[in-house]
């Protein structure tokens, strides 16, 4: 290892505090890396991997270690240099542990899994792989809505929540009684929740997939394992360290999932009952996070839903610290939880309208009213809120030039408001209007629809701009299209794309990866999935399929 690499790792850690530094592991029978496929910052900033890290540190067994994708300088200086990808607290070889384990959310770190394995000098496809390679073991929401794109890079996949899975997977893996990596990972299989890709094998007519065949006593479907919180305490920050997203504040997770399930989102299916953690346990994880820092992050995917929010945040308001936020629910504005963001010192408050006309909102079943939205904007600017972040989604299916003009009558009529007390209080206010393009996510009814082609998203961007553009005190931000072609190309995939993202890591563009490949990205992308079609995700059961189609045909109703 150069000195500038082992000096960028002694800073790192030199600049964490860890809160249970005394419940972890430092010895053991196991030894694990558990590696976040993106960079330092970005993966701790995720309370996912943060809650797995302790999952898996605080057992007696295991000696776990983290490891990250480096810094693009740190990268260059691992390939000139030949040293192989190191893990963070000893400076260890990934390819020298028992277990490596990936953990992510998002499916555009797909993309860097085979980057890390090539770095550290593990063969990529686990068929490869001998016994004496670590095994490779992943987790996170990314894993269980859609895991086929990089199935053949690792061995064993959890599908679901790890508070429940990763309990029966160590006590596996610690097993005295198997030895050999096939008859561990027949061993995995067996544990509700586990998909050993290895024992499935897809089956193909032409382009079409037309189901998996399973090995003998390997489930199939794999089930999705969903967690009791109240039986767990809160995932918290377990190592606070200014180089992250969120690097002033404590997060904690008050929910999982969401109870509104709107149409094209993935958190209102894949979590199963939306579940809420108790407030005293809440509580109990604040006043032990306000003992290092003084503002709390609450987090969810629907945390303005959450039963007692006002409550909680009033508690940490008054506990003299500051609390936050990410988008508030339109008709979930809390009073109490106004009053304590207010408190708090924020400035801008995220309002998700999605839809940009009445018939998007309804079709997507966002079950908000123009009047809705139009009183709770009222409301932050009343209490003197005038940055206001609206979140809005193009390319929604059936959507029209008209509902894009409606759009932009919406936020005329906010910033309306917003000029008018802006007036009053001499103080001037900006609307920011953040448009993300309509990606078909996997376990929601519009699994079945296809991403709009980038040239008509770019002829509506354009349009929405030069409409937009003549009136002051609004911002158009728009996420990149090709970015999100990506997301909608690894969202929809399966295992035939893994040759792409091999060629994608030895430095092809998309472009030229797919025809190197002979992969039509486009199909993917784009096409429209008959309902009785086989889906790359259908390999993990769900009890909401019956749900999903209803759904999707209800919509179908809307559109006309």
């Amino acid at each position: 290892m150069t000195r500038a690499l082992k000096q960028n790792q002694r800073n790192r850690l030199a600049a964490e505090t860890d809160l249970n530094s005394s419940a972890r592991g430092h010895g053991g029978l196991l030894s694990v890396c558990l590696v976040s496929p993106s960079r330092y910052r970005t993966g701790m900033s995720s309370l996912g991997f943060q809650a797995v890290y302790a999952l898996l540190s605080e057992s007696l067994h295991i000696r776990c270690e983290r490891a990250f994708l480096p810094e693009r300088e740190e990268l260059e200086e691992y390939r000139r240099s030949g040293t192989p990808l190191l893990s963070l607290e000893s400076q260890r070889p990934l390819a020298d542990f028992d277990l490596i384990a990936f953990s992510t959310s998002f499916e555009p770190d797909y993309l860097n899994i085979p980057i890390l394995l090539k770095l550290a000098r593990i063969p990529l496809y686990s068929a490869g792989r001998s016994e004496s390679d670590p095994l490779l073991i992943a987790g996170g929401a990314a894993f269980f809505i859609n895991p086929e794109p990089v199935a053949d890079f690792i061995d064993a996949i959890c599908i679901g929540e790890g508070e429940d899975l990763i309990p029966p997977l160590l006590a596996a893996l610690l097993s005295p009684d198997l030895s050999g990596r096939s008859e561990l990972l027949a061993a995995l299989s067996s544990i509700p929740g586990i998909y050993v890709p290895s024992l499935y094998q897809p089956q193909y007519d032409g382009d079409r997939l037309q189901g998996y065949a399973a090995a003998s006593g390997a489930p199939l479907p794999v089930t999705r394992i969903s967690a009791c919180l109240e039986q767990h305490p809160p995932a918290s920050s377990q190592i606070l360290t200014e180089d992250t997203e969120f690097g002033d504040m404590f997060l904690v997770e008050v929910s999982r999932g969401c109870p509104r399930g709107c149409r094209f989102c993935s958190s209102g299916f894949i979590y199963g009952t939306f579940r809420q953690q108790p407030y005293d346990h809440l509580v109990s994880a604040v006043d032990k996070g306000l003992e290092y820092r003084s503002k709390v992050g609450l987090v969810g995917a629907a945390v303005s839903d959450y039963a007692d929010i006002g409550r909680l945040c009033r508690y940490i308001v008054d506990k003299g610290a500051r609390v936050s936020v990410s988008s508030l629910r339109i008709d979930r504005i809390d009073a109490d939880m106004l009053d304590a963001l207010l408190a708090s010192g924020h400035k801008t408050i995220s309002l998700a309208p999605e839809g940009g006309s009445q018939r998007l909102r309804d079709l997507i079943r966002k079950n908000l009213t123009e009047s809705q939205i139009l009183d709770a904007c009222e409301m932050l600017i009343s209490r003197d809120i005038l940055n206001l972040k609206l979140y809005v989604i193009i390319g929604l299916p059936t959507e029209t030039e008209e509902d894009l003009h409606e759009l932009v009558r919406l936020v005329g009529e906010i910033r309306e408001r917003v000029i008018e007390r802006a007036r009053a209080n001499k103080r001037l206010g900006e609307i920011t209007l953040s448009v993300n393009p309509f990606i078909p996510k996997p376990f929601t009814p519009f699994q079945w629809c296809g991403m709009e082609p980038l040239p008509s998203l770019e002829r509506k961007v354009k349009l929405l701009e030069s409409r937009l553009r003549p009136l002051s005190n609004v911002k158009f931000k728009i996420e990149s299209l090709r970015e999100s072609y990506l997301q909608a190309l690894l969202s929809r995939g399966d295992r035939r794309l893994a040759p792409l993202l091999a060629a994608m890591a030895d430095g092809d563009n998309l472009k030229k990866a797919s025809r190197r490949c002979e992969i039509d990205t486009d199909h993917y992308v784009q096409r429209k999935i008959a309902v009785d079609e086989c889906l790359p995700w259908s390999v993990i059961g769900t009890a909401e399929t019956a749900l999903l189609r209803r759904e999707y045909e209800r919509a179908v109703e809307i559109a006309g």
